[in-house]
């Protein structure tokens, strides 16, 4: 995986070196300079030694300008501007000192004003280099010189209007690989936490039901064995889930899950009472809900040393829906404490609190009132009808 992104970057930024337009893409315009230049040999440039001097600054500063055009930080620092003013200065110069083939140093200097320059400053920019252009080209051929302003102006807006859609096109490249890239990072984020909820969850039901097992294998061999049913019957469901969490297809109900939590909670010794009402819940809200109580259930069968725990699942007002996880041992944390995403010391919380967080609800957890550890989950709820159902779950009683 690491090698195919690898790969792929290189190949889209070979892309862009190829594809994107640079220094390169400006300088055959220098062509349009040869006739001057012949001039120079052809004994038709008076001093041509001062033309032949003008002509190389001339160049240089264009393609000093071209090249440094393409990045946005080079094209707007002080140097680049001087050099497009000084490139400017030695154009006017080239042009009233001689006229003629040396006029078409104008569209040269539009096209590296229209590199360099962008909105708001090119209008402004550009119609005065259109100006200059013109007022130079009619002081030599008259009103026929405007063709050259017209030539000035439409290269330098031409050129400008060029360069900032590839910049755009460039951006929208960059910016869908961004997204490619964090929509990879998201999913691998996504299977992790599925993958650690999972896989947590079902490990320590079948260590709890492997001890019920070899406790009660001496004595209840008939017990022991509906321990052993149990823990056949979680693995195959954890493979069914891992399979479905890897193809995203995973959609768990909130009843499904406690019915599991109270099978673990039995098996651990620990007395399950669950209490539901309220509304009834999207599948999305059932799912987050399911996954706090699959990681509160799981810590308490681990860690707690818990006689009781206590479920309840309630609606309020019918806008939001609490779930409280509440057990009787001696689990530690701070009382009340909210669980902020990145801050839980928790993998188990911490992905829970970014996952309701996303969904614009909040997890607790912390030390309850008296003892034992308390894990509170809030969600936003669609209420679709309102439904009242109380279960209270004993030792001896299944959910439902």
């Amino acid at each position: 995986m690491a090698w195919l992104r690898r790969t792929r970057g290189t190949s889209c930024e070979t892309f862009r070196d190829e594809r994107s337009p640079n220094g390169f893409s400006l300088l055959p315009w220098l062509l349009m300079g040869m006739g001057a230049f012949s001039n120079l040999f052809q004994g038709e440039t008076p001093e041509p030694w001062i033309g032949g001097l003008g002509l190389l600054t001339f160049n240089s500063l264009y393609v000093y300008v071209s090249f440094r055009s393409f990045v946005k930080e080079t094209r707007e620092a002080t140097s680049t501007r001087v050099a497009l003013a000084l490139l400017g200065l030695v154009t006017c110069a080239l042009a009233l000192a001689y006229g003629g083939n040396w006029l078409l140093f104008f569209p040269l200097l539009g096209l590296a004003t229209g590199a360099a320059v962008r909105m708001p400053q090119l209008r402004p920019v550009g119609l005065v280099v259109g100006v200059l252009a013109g007022g130079v080209s009619v002081f030599h051929d008259g009103w026929g010189g405007l063709d050259i302003a017209y030539a000035t102006w439409i290269s330098t807006m031409v050129t400008a209007a060029i360069l900032s859609l590839s910049e755009a096109v460039r951006q929208l490249r960059t910016a869908r690989e961004e997204l490619a890239r964090r929509a990879v990072e998201e999913e691998r984020l996504r299977f992790s936490r599925d993958l650690h909820d999972l896989l947590g969850h079902t490990l320590s039901v079948i260590v709890v039901k492997s001890e019920a097992a070899r406790r009660l294998a001496a004595g209840d061999v008939a017990a022991a064995q509906a321990q052993l049913n149990d823990i056949e019957a979680v693995g195959r469901q954890a493979l069914t889930e891992i399979r479905e969490a890897v193809t995203g297809y995973r959609q768990g109900t909130l009843r499904d899950e406690l019915d599991r939590a109270v099978s673990a909670l039995r098996a651990a010794g620990i007395e399950p009472v669950v209490r539901r009402s309220g509304p009834p819940l999207v599948p999305q809200t059932e799912a987050l809900l399911g996954w706090v109580v699959r990681e509160a259930v799981t810590n308490v069968v681990r860690h707690s040393g818990a006689a009781r725990c206590e479920i309840v699942v309630a609606g309020s007002g019918g806008e939001r829906v609490r779930l409280t996880v509440t057990d009787d041992g001696g689990g530690g944390g701070g009382r009340g404490q909210a669980v902020p995403p990145g801050a839980v010391g928790g993998t188990g919380l911490k992905g829970l609190a970014e996952r309701l967080t996303t969904a614009g609800g909040t997890l607790t957890a912390g030390r309850g009132p008296r003892q034992g550890f308390v894990v509170t989950a809030e969600l936003p709820v669609e209420a679709r009808g309102l439904v009242e159902e109380r279960v209270e779950v004993g030792v001896g009683s299944p959910v439902g």
